[in-house]
Protein backbone atom coordinates (compact mmCIF):
# COMPACT_ATOMS: atom_id res chain seq x y z
CA UNK A 1 0.00 0.00 0.00
CA UNK A 2 1.44 3.72 -0.80
CA UNK A 3 1.15 5.67 1.82
CA UNK A 4 2.37 9.39 2.25
CA UNK A 5 4.00 10.13 5.62
CA UNK A 6 3.85 13.61 6.81
CA UNK A 7 5.57 15.50 9.83
CA UNK A 8 8.51 13.75 9.57
CA UNK A 9 11.17 13.50 11.14
CA UNK A 10 14.32 11.50 10.87
CA UNK A 11 13.73 8.98 14.03
CA UNK A 12 9.96 8.77 12.01
CA UNK A 13 11.84 7.35 9.24
CA UNK A 14 13.62 4.85 11.14
CA UNK A 15 11.20 3.66 13.06
CA UNK A 16 8.55 2.99 10.50
CA UNK A 17 10.80 1.38 7.99
CA UNK A 18 11.95 -0.77 10.92
CA UNK A 19 8.18 -1.73 11.27
CA UNK A 20 7.52 -2.02 7.68
CA UNK A 21 11.06 -4.32 7.29
CA UNK A 22 9.15 -6.55 9.73
CA UNK A 23 6.35 -7.20 7.22
CA UNK A 24 8.84 -7.59 4.56
CA UNK A 25 8.85 -4.35 3.52
CA UNK A 26 5.15 -4.68 1.95
CA UNK A 27 4.03 -0.97 2.18
CA UNK A 28 5.56 1.56 0.00
CA UNK A 29 6.11 4.43 2.47
CA UNK A 30 6.82 8.10 1.21
CA UNK A 31 8.19 10.94 3.72
CA UNK A 32 7.51 14.15 3.94
CA UNK A 33 9.00 16.94 6.39
CA UNK A 34 5.77 19.31 5.60
CA UNK A 35 2.59 18.63 7.68
CA UNK A 36 -0.55 18.25 6.14
CA UNK A 37 -2.45 20.98 5.37
CA UNK A 38 -4.96 21.93 2.49
CA UNK A 39 -1.45 23.59 0.81
CA UNK A 40 0.15 20.11 1.15
CA UNK A 41 -2.38 17.64 0.89
CA UNK A 42 -1.02 17.47 -2.87
CA UNK A 43 1.88 15.57 -1.70
CA UNK A 44 -0.28 12.41 -1.08
CA UNK A 45 -1.63 12.20 -4.89
CA UNK A 46 -1.43 8.87 -5.85
CA UNK A 47 -1.26 7.34 -1.82
CA UNK A 48 -4.15 5.34 -1.06
CA UNK A 49 -3.14 5.89 2.55
CA UNK A 50 -1.57 9.03 4.75
CA UNK A 51 0.03 9.12 7.90
CA UNK A 52 -0.07 12.02 9.98
CA UNK A 53 0.60 13.90 13.89
CA UNK A 54 -0.31 15.91 16.10
CA UNK A 55 -0.21 18.55 14.68
CA UNK A 56 -1.45 18.22 11.19
CA UNK A 57 -4.32 19.33 10.01
CA UNK A 58 -7.39 17.20 8.60
CA UNK A 59 -10.25 19.66 9.07
CA UNK A 60 -13.01 19.00 6.42
CA UNK A 61 -11.35 20.88 3.28
CA UNK A 62 -8.43 18.62 3.98
CA UNK A 63 -10.62 15.10 4.51
CA UNK A 64 -12.69 16.84 1.12
CA UNK A 65 -9.15 17.14 -0.74
CA UNK A 66 -7.91 13.72 0.63
CA UNK A 67 -10.99 11.86 -0.49
CA UNK A 68 -10.75 13.63 -3.92
CA UNK A 69 -7.11 12.17 -4.92
CA UNK A 70 -8.09 8.75 -4.02
CA UNK A 71 -7.24 8.31 -0.29
CA UNK A 72 -8.77 5.60 1.69
CA UNK A 73 -7.11 5.60 4.93
CA UNK A 74 -5.94 8.20 7.60
CA UNK A 75 -3.42 6.41 10.29
CA UNK A 76 -2.58 8.76 13.28
CA UNK A 77 0.60 8.20 14.76
CA UNK A 78 -0.97 9.19 18.19
CA UNK A 79 -3.78 8.52 20.39
CA UNK A 80 -5.36 11.66 19.99
CA UNK A 81 -7.77 12.35 17.35
CA UNK A 82 -8.79 16.09 18.42
CA UNK A 83 -6.97 17.47 15.21
CA UNK A 84 -9.51 15.03 12.94
CA UNK A 85 -12.76 15.98 12.01
CA UNK A 86 -14.23 12.83 11.90
CA UNK A 87 -18.29 13.71 10.60
CA UNK A 88 -16.27 14.71 7.49
CA UNK A 89 -13.77 11.82 7.37
CA UNK A 90 -17.26 9.65 7.41
CA UNK A 91 -19.06 11.37 5.17
CA UNK A 92 -16.01 10.67 2.55
CA UNK A 93 -15.62 6.56 3.22
CA UNK A 94 -12.52 7.72 4.71
CA UNK A 95 -11.22 5.07 7.30
CA UNK A 96 -9.22 6.88 10.12
CA UNK A 97 -7.21 4.92 12.96
CA UNK A 98 -5.34 5.71 15.88
CA UNK A 99 -2.92 4.64 18.12
CA UNK A 100 -4.80 3.31 21.21
CA UNK A 101 -2.01 2.65 23.80
CA UNK A 102 1.76 2.73 22.95
CA UNK A 103 3.76 3.25 26.27
CA UNK A 104 1.03 5.21 29.16
CA UNK A 105 4.62 4.67 31.39
CA UNK A 106 6.45 6.95 29.19
CA UNK A 107 4.38 10.02 29.80
CA UNK A 108 3.13 8.92 33.03
CA UNK A 109 7.26 9.47 33.89
CA UNK A 110 7.59 12.27 31.67
CA UNK A 111 5.27 14.24 34.29
CA UNK A 112 7.34 13.14 37.24
CA UNK A 113 9.98 14.24 35.77
CA UNK A 114 8.24 18.07 35.41
CA UNK A 115 7.24 17.69 38.82
CA UNK A 116 10.35 16.59 40.55
CA UNK A 117 12.48 19.29 37.91
CA UNK A 118 9.99 21.79 39.05
CA UNK A 119 9.90 20.95 42.95
CA UNK A 120 13.21 21.06 43.69
CA UNK A 121 14.28 23.43 41.23
CA UNK A 122 16.69 21.40 38.79
CA UNK A 123 16.66 23.77 35.93
CA UNK A 124 17.84 26.72 38.01
CA UNK A 125 20.42 24.88 39.90
CA UNK A 126 21.97 23.51 36.77
CA UNK A 127 22.21 26.75 35.52
CA UNK A 128 23.84 28.29 38.78
CA UNK A 129 26.33 25.53 38.80
CA UNK A 130 27.83 25.13 35.57
CA UNK A 131 28.24 29.33 36.09
CA UNK A 132 30.26 28.55 40.07
CA UNK A 133 27.16 29.43 41.81
CA UNK A 134 26.62 26.76 44.62
CA UNK A 135 24.28 29.20 47.05
CA UNK A 136 21.50 27.48 47.88
CA UNK A 137 18.98 30.54 47.91
CA UNK A 138 15.79 30.45 45.82
CA UNK A 139 16.15 26.61 45.34
CA UNK A 140 13.85 24.97 48.13
CA UNK A 141 11.54 22.27 48.02
CA UNK A 142 8.91 20.14 49.18
CA UNK A 143 8.72 16.57 49.99
CA UNK A 144 5.91 14.78 48.13
CA UNK A 145 5.55 12.44 50.55
CA UNK A 146 1.66 13.13 52.03
CA UNK A 147 1.37 15.60 49.50
CA UNK A 148 -1.76 16.09 47.56
CA UNK A 149 -1.93 14.89 44.26
CA UNK A 150 -4.66 15.70 41.36
CA UNK A 151 -4.58 13.81 38.77
CA UNK A 152 -7.69 14.70 36.20
CA UNK A 153 -7.91 11.97 33.80
CA UNK A 154 -7.65 8.67 34.96
CA UNK A 155 -6.67 6.76 31.71
CA UNK A 156 -4.15 4.34 30.89
CA UNK A 157 -1.13 7.21 30.98
CA UNK A 158 -3.29 8.59 34.44
CA UNK A 159 -3.31 5.42 35.99
CA UNK A 160 0.47 4.63 35.01
CA UNK A 161 1.23 7.91 37.41
CA UNK A 162 -1.22 7.09 39.92
CA UNK A 163 1.22 4.02 40.37
CA UNK A 164 4.05 5.82 40.53
CA UNK A 165 3.40 8.49 42.96
CA UNK A 166 1.54 5.90 44.86
CA UNK A 167 5.36 4.55 45.79
CA UNK A 168 6.12 7.78 46.37
CA UNK A 169 3.96 7.97 49.61
CA UNK A 170 1.64 11.07 47.95
CA UNK A 171 -2.33 11.35 48.53
CA UNK A 172 -3.68 10.95 44.86
CA UNK A 173 -7.16 11.92 44.43
CA UNK A 174 -8.50 12.12 40.94
CA UNK A 175 -11.39 13.70 38.51
CA UNK A 176 -12.57 11.44 35.30
CA UNK A 177 -16.20 10.48 34.33
CA UNK A 178 -15.60 7.49 33.95
CA UNK A 179 -13.93 6.31 37.47
CA UNK A 180 -11.66 3.45 37.45
CA UNK A 181 -12.84 1.52 40.19
CA UNK A 182 -9.79 -0.68 40.39
CA UNK A 183 -7.55 2.45 40.92
CA UNK A 184 -10.44 3.33 44.09
CA UNK A 185 -10.31 0.09 45.65
CA UNK A 186 -5.93 1.01 45.51
CA UNK A 187 -7.21 3.86 47.75
CA UNK A 188 -7.22 7.00 44.77
CA UNK A 189 -9.86 8.93 46.01
CA UNK A 190 -12.51 10.71 43.24
CA UNK A 191 -13.53 13.63 43.82
CA UNK A 192 -15.78 16.48 41.64
CA UNK A 193 -13.32 18.80 39.90
CA UNK A 194 -14.25 21.82 42.56
CA UNK A 195 -13.41 19.68 45.29
CA UNK A 196 -10.30 18.20 43.39
CA UNK A 197 -8.81 21.71 42.78
CA UNK A 198 -9.54 22.74 46.56
CA UNK A 199 -7.40 19.68 47.72
CA UNK A 200 -4.59 19.53 45.46
CA UNK A 201 -0.82 20.69 46.20
CA UNK A 202 -0.24 19.47 42.29
CA UNK A 203 -2.28 19.39 39.70
CA UNK A 204 -1.37 16.93 36.51
CA UNK A 205 -3.52 16.62 33.35
CA UNK A 206 -4.34 13.51 31.67
CA UNK A 207 -7.91 14.40 29.46
CA UNK A 208 -8.53 14.36 25.80
CA UNK A 209 -9.27 17.27 24.25
CA UNK A 210 -12.51 17.67 23.90
CA UNK A 211 -15.49 20.17 23.93
CA UNK A 212 -15.59 20.04 27.21
CA UNK A 213 -12.14 19.71 28.28
CA UNK A 214 -10.86 22.64 25.96
CA UNK A 215 -9.92 25.62 28.41
CA UNK A 216 -10.89 23.33 31.22
CA UNK A 217 -8.14 25.59 33.40
CA UNK A 218 -9.55 28.75 32.70
CA UNK A 219 -9.89 31.82 34.83
CA UNK A 220 -12.55 30.58 37.01
CA UNK A 221 -10.89 27.55 37.51
CA UNK A 222 -7.76 29.19 38.69
CA UNK A 223 -10.02 30.95 41.56
CA UNK A 224 -10.53 27.66 42.93
CA UNK A 225 -6.90 26.52 43.17
CA UNK A 226 -5.50 26.18 45.89
CA UNK A 227 -2.56 28.97 46.05
CA UNK A 228 0.66 28.26 45.09
CA UNK A 229 -0.75 24.88 43.68
CA UNK A 230 2.02 23.43 40.93
CA UNK A 231 0.34 22.68 37.43
CA UNK A 232 1.42 20.01 34.85
CA UNK A 233 -0.07 19.62 31.69
CA UNK A 234 1.10 16.94 28.93
CA UNK A 235 -2.41 15.99 27.78
CA UNK A 236 -3.14 18.53 24.96
CA UNK A 237 -2.46 22.42 25.38
CA UNK A 238 -5.74 23.74 25.10
CA UNK A 239 -7.03 22.07 28.03
CA UNK A 240 -5.47 24.70 29.32
CA UNK A 241 -6.02 28.60 28.70
CA UNK A 242 -2.49 29.80 28.87
CA UNK A 243 -3.61 33.94 29.25
CA UNK A 244 -5.14 33.15 32.24
CA UNK A 245 -2.50 30.62 33.47
CA UNK A 246 0.18 33.49 32.81
CA UNK A 247 -2.08 35.48 35.01
CA UNK A 248 -1.96 32.97 37.79
CA UNK A 249 1.43 32.70 37.53
CA UNK A 250 1.62 36.64 37.73
CA UNK A 251 -0.25 36.57 41.00
CA UNK A 252 0.98 33.83 42.63
CA UNK A 253 -1.88 31.59 42.39
CA UNK A 254 0.06 29.12 40.42
CA UNK A 255 2.94 27.74 41.89
CA UNK A 256 5.01 26.35 39.70
CA UNK A 257 4.28 25.11 35.63
CA UNK A 258 5.29 22.49 33.70
CA UNK A 259 4.18 22.18 30.18
CA UNK A 260 4.56 19.25 27.50
CA UNK A 261 2.15 20.89 24.98
CA UNK A 262 0.86 24.17 24.08
CA UNK A 263 -2.28 25.65 22.35
CA UNK A 264 -0.54 27.14 19.22
CA UNK A 265 2.61 24.20 19.28
CA UNK A 266 1.91 23.89 15.75
CA UNK A 267 3.68 26.58 15.10
CA UNK A 268 7.04 25.68 16.81
CA UNK A 269 7.07 22.35 18.36
CA UNK A 270 8.99 19.23 16.38
CA UNK A 271 11.55 21.97 14.76
CA UNK A 272 14.46 24.21 15.21
CA UNK A 273 14.03 27.57 15.58
CA UNK A 274 16.88 28.63 17.61
CA UNK A 275 17.81 30.41 14.62
CA UNK A 276 14.62 32.45 14.87
CA UNK A 277 12.96 35.06 16.92
CA UNK A 278 10.23 33.57 18.70
CA UNK A 279 6.70 35.37 16.78
CA UNK A 280 4.23 33.86 19.27
CA UNK A 281 4.56 36.64 22.08
CA UNK A 282 2.47 34.09 24.85
CA UNK A 283 5.06 31.65 24.36
CA UNK A 284 7.62 34.07 24.82
CA UNK A 285 6.04 35.50 28.04
CA UNK A 286 5.90 31.72 29.68
CA UNK A 287 9.17 31.10 28.77
CA UNK A 288 9.77 34.54 31.20
CA UNK A 289 9.10 32.74 34.52
CA UNK A 290 11.67 30.99 36.30
CA UNK A 291 8.79 28.51 37.79
CA UNK A 292 7.88 27.62 34.19
CA UNK A 293 9.64 24.72 32.86
CA UNK A 294 8.26 23.44 28.83
CA UNK A 295 9.07 20.55 26.81
CA UNK A 296 8.40 20.29 23.58
CA UNK A 297 5.87 17.50 23.40
CA UNK A 298 8.80 15.33 24.54
CA UNK A 299 6.19 12.60 26.72
CA UNK A 300 5.86 10.57 23.99
CA UNK A 301 9.98 9.98 23.32
CA UNK A 302 11.29 6.60 24.26
CA UNK A 303 12.78 4.01 22.59
CA UNK A 304 9.89 1.66 23.52
CA UNK A 305 6.96 4.41 23.07
CA UNK A 306 8.54 5.15 19.40
CA UNK A 307 8.59 1.48 18.71
CA UNK A 308 5.60 1.06 19.79
CA UNK A 309 4.05 3.45 17.79
CA UNK A 310 5.62 2.07 13.97
CA UNK A 311 4.49 -1.25 15.10
CA UNK A 312 0.89 -0.48 15.06
CA UNK A 313 0.83 2.40 12.38
CA UNK A 314 2.40 -0.56 10.14
CA UNK A 315 -0.26 -2.83 11.90
CA UNK A 316 -2.86 -0.30 11.27
CA UNK A 317 -2.30 -0.32 7.28
CA UNK A 318 -1.35 -3.87 7.03
CA UNK A 319 -5.06 -4.30 8.02
CA UNK A 320 -6.89 -2.05 5.86
CA UNK A 321 -5.24 -3.30 3.28
CA UNK A 322 -5.80 -7.00 4.36
CA UNK A 323 -9.61 -6.67 5.14
CA UNK A 324 -10.35 -2.87 4.57
CA UNK A 325 -11.16 -2.51 8.42
CA UNK A 326 -7.34 -0.88 10.54
CA UNK A 327 -6.49 -2.60 13.55
CA UNK A 328 -7.56 0.55 15.86
CA UNK A 329 -10.02 2.43 13.17
CA UNK A 330 -11.93 5.60 15.34
CA UNK A 331 -15.45 3.94 14.78
CA UNK A 332 -18.67 5.80 14.72
CA UNK A 333 -19.61 5.70 18.00
CA UNK A 334 -16.51 8.25 18.44
CA UNK A 335 -18.60 10.88 16.13
CA UNK A 336 -21.22 11.01 17.97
Amino acid sequence: MDVAVFSTRSYDRTFLEAANAKGGNRHDLRFFEASLSLQTVSLARRSAAVCCFVNDHLDRPVIEALCQIGVRLVVLRCAGFNNVDLKAAEAAGICVARIPAYSPEAIAEHTLALILCLNRKIHRAYVRVREGNFALDGLLGFNLATRTVGIIGTGKIGGALVKILSGLGCRIVAHDPYPDSSLASAGVEYLSLEDLFAAADIISLHCPLTPETHHMIDRAALASLRDGVMLINTSRGAVVDTRAVIEGLKSGKIGSLGLDVYEEEGDLFFRDLSGQTLQDDIFARLLTFHNVLITGHQGFFTQEAVEAIADVTIENVTAFETCGRAAYPIGPERIA
